[in-house]
């Protein structure tokens, strides 16, 4: 039994998908026109874990996760200029171009993660057109749009009881806001496709009924969704930036469109993540990318490991002396998981140990009590190593940081310092002095090498 915190009702509920079975799971993709930051990274880092605890309880998941490629404005609203649009001119060079290379960055990035993609979908926006514009023409059938000279809105007072807010309670989150635009009907209307300037041309713009122009930002999830997942799915995620106002107007033109509702039936949102206490911004350019965290000599796993000892519903601060102390902690596990496996017959995972790791997985997704039952396992010394290892493994299956399988990245060459510390050890095992012996083997993990010992002497591989 999986108990999630619905954001739609504000209430830790029981999981229960529409088909027996299967999930229906839409995840707020990026929008190209930047590397991704490590607060957007989370989101899509949590929305695998998400993924892996249903597969863990059993359920065929469907995944998809889109790629927005036009019509993300300034503003995350209606106002503003494209953001692709935008880069596109500052350098030179095609919208094309630009979404291409930070795709390819975005895919690099999740891989990197240990992030599964196999059957996720990708859908990209101006891929969709069509189906964005049947949506739109649904809409306008049924009374809920009108046209401005900036293009077609949707009208939320054609709705009865109206409440935008739904999603995010009474009150707005810090940060969002209505831009003020005279010719809406009311401020909470939104764009659904917007008309280019007729003074300048686009590099992505299509013909419509109501002119030449773009989808809205909002309108691009909900076509996608509703074409691979249907007009009701499961589970929507995103970043509590999304909480106001993309998946409120997700859900009004969805719902009224379709006639159905709800459109997904639970909605999960990942906190913030800051950097040494400051919000990041890519229009400011002051962000941090998994590429500035390699450079700093971290594996991406380090940083995957460090975001899962937070729960995803509280904000997390990275801070480079919180890496390194991650670093520290995951070298040590990646160490000590390498010295226990052997390539005999697997032993069967413990049993109190496991029943605990699914009662904190299915318990709102608390990856921070597996991290510590983690570290409960690995100190227990009741529990024979071969037992602890194939436990380890299964705690992997939903936290994906690779401590079970870490990669093969052996080397002939030891360095001096390494080949020491080996030789001392092997002296303090001689002379049983096993504490002694620990120490050294703790040494040498935190240089980033793994000792395993067998019948032959040790072994000795780069982590």
């Amino acid at each position: 039994m999986i108990e999630l915190y619905n954001s739609l009702t504000g209430k830790i509920e029981v999981f229960e998908s529409i088909e027996r079975n299967k999930v229906g799971m839409y995840n707020c993709g990026p929008t190209v026109y930047n590397y991704a930051h490590i607060g957007n990274l989370r989101s899509f880092t949590m929305a695998d874990v998400f993924r892996r605890v249903f597969e863990y309880n059993g359920y065929l998941v469907k995944q998809v996760m889109n790629i927005t490629d036009v019509g993300h404005l300034t503003d995350d609203g209606d106002e503003g200029e494209d953001k692709i649009e935008k880069k596109a001119r500052e350098n030179r060079i095609s919208a094309s171009e630009i979404t291409d290379f930070y795709t390819k960055a975005f895919f690099k990035d999740i891989e990197s993660l240990n992030i599964k993609t196999d059957g996720t979908l990708f859908p990209k926006a101006t891929e969709h057109i069509n189906e964005q514009v049947e949506l739109i023409k649904k809409l306008e059938e049924k009374g809920f749009t009108y046209k401005t000279s900036k293009g077609i809105y949707f009208n939320t007072s054609k709705v009865p009881g109206c409440d935008i807010f739904r999603v995010v309670g009474n009150e707005l989150k810090e940060g969002a806001r209505v831009e003020i635009n005279s010719e809406k009907h009311c401020p909470t209307d939104f764009a659904l496709w917007k008309l280019s300037d007729r003074n300048e041309k686009r590099q992505q713009e299509w013909d419509s009924p109501w002119g030449v122009g773009f989808p809205g930002w909002h309108l691009e999830c909900s076509a996608m969704a509703i074409k691979y997942l249907g007009e009701q799915f499961d589970v929507h995620t995103g970043g509590i930036d999304h909480k106001f106002p993309h998946h409120p107007n997700e859900i009004l033109q969805s719902e009224n469109a379709t006639g159905k509702s709800p459109f997904s039936r639970y909605w999960l949102h990942n906190e913030f993540l800051s950097v040494g206490g400051a919000k990041m911004s890519k229009s400011k350019e002051n962000f941090l990318t998994l590429n500035d965290i390699v450079e700093r000599g971290y594996d991406p796993s380090v940083f995957r490991f460090w975001l899962l000892g937070t729960h995803y519903r509280s904000p997390a601060n990275f801070t480079w002396q919180a890496i390194r102390g991650a670093s520290n902690a995951y070298k040590k596990l990646v160490g000590f998981t390498a010295s226990i496996h052997s390539e005999e017959e697997q032993a069967h995972p413990d049993k109190e140990y496991i029943n605990s790791f699914i009662k904190s997985i299915n318990n709102d997704f608390d990856t921070p009590v597996v991290l510590a039952l983690l570290w409960k396992l690995v100190k227990d010394k009741n529990v024979d190593e071969e037992v602890k290892f194939s436990t380890i493994k299964e705690f992997d299956k939903v936290l994906g940081i690779g401590i079970s399988s870490p990669p093969d990245r052996s080397d002939s060459h030891i360095p001096e310092d390494i080949a020491e510390l080996i030789r001392k050890r092997e002296e303090a095992r001689k002379e049983k002095d096993w504490k002694t012996s620990d120490h050294i083997r703790e040494e040498i993990n935190e240089l980033g090498y793994v000792v395993k010992d067998t019948p032959e002497g040790p072994e000795v591989r780069k982590m």
